[in-house]
């Protein structure tokens, strides 16, 4: 399953943003970087009458794993997730989060990924 259009993050200069200004939180298995939107590097896109949402992106390296397969599996499992938890929330202002899974995360299983996940969105204030 594909994270929905208006959920997705779309190029590079938001990715250097996140990079550049987002919080980090912690967990053993993944990174999540957050931070409030810049409306300057999806320009293109914007529509001042669209209400605030949250905008995702999720990295899954190569030192993850070395199948394909494996890493679109892990994906497939946080957009359907990601789609699931944060479709139907309001947000007071537009939000981008990137989440950058770690080597480690393939020591533990699916549940145990989800959970530690919700942990995360739960501490960057994103749900409650």
């Amino acid at each position: 399953m594909v994270l929905p259009r208006h959920m997705r993050l779309k190029g590079h200069r938001c990715f250097d943003f996140i990079y550049k200004q987002g919080s980090r939180f912690y967990s053993p298995s993944m990174v999540l970087r957050v931070t409030n939107a810049n409306t300057k590097p999806q320009a293109k896109g914007n529509n001042s009458k669209t209400r605030p949402s949250i905008k995702c992106a999720i990295s899954i390296s190569n030192k993850v794993s070395k199948k394909s397969v494996t890493r679109n599996k892990l994906r497939r499992l946080f957009h359907h997730h990601l789609s699931f938890r944060l479709s139907n929330m309001e947000f007071d202002e537009e939000i981008w989060a990137f989440i950058s899974l770690k080597p480690s995360c393939m020591k533990n299983s699916d549940s145990t990924l989800l959970k530690e996940f919700d942990k995360l969105l739960t501490k960057a204030g994103i749900t409650r």
